[in-house]
């Protein structure tokens, strides 16, 4: 079953972490449609947060029509998000094992990693770089 999990310190707001965590799942296949999310009060009694947070989460993510509540049973996954293949994401995803151990063992922490990371991407994508 998916479970969610917060870092309190990344400034985003706990219910987008939410939604980003169902999104990143969808993308990557861990999600697929017909999967049921954990209820509110499953995630509420593990991340001790208020069930309202959990519910707005749900409602952004069927307003995009991710998800679907249905009534007495839970909130379900209707659909996912268009990604790439799975063999080409564990080849990436084994790349930056890779890389990240590389940084680490240069003495790299990980809001270094991760602030070399967001300039990449950041550059890349304005750029225009394929």
């Amino acid at each position: 079953m998916f479970e969610f999990e917060l870092d309190p310190t990344s400034g985003v707001a706990t219910y987008l972490q939410l939604v980003q965590q169902v999104r990143q799942a969808l993308r990557l296949g861990v999600l697929r449609p017909g999967d049921q999310l954990p209820t509110a009060r499953e995630v509420v009694a593990k991340l001790a947060i208020n069930p309202n947070t959990v519910l707005k989460a749900y409602r952004d993510l069927e307003r995009d029509h991710l998800v679907g509540a249905r009534p007495g049973q839970g909130t379900f996954v209707l659909r996912t998000l268009a990604g790439p293949d799975q063999a080409t994401t564990a080849r990436f995803a084994a790349e930056l094992v890779r890389w990240l151990a590389a940084a680490r063992s240069a003495g790299l922490g990980s809001e270094d990693i991760e602030a070399i990371y967001r300039a990449a991407v950041r550059d890349t994508f304005a750029a225009g770089v394929a």
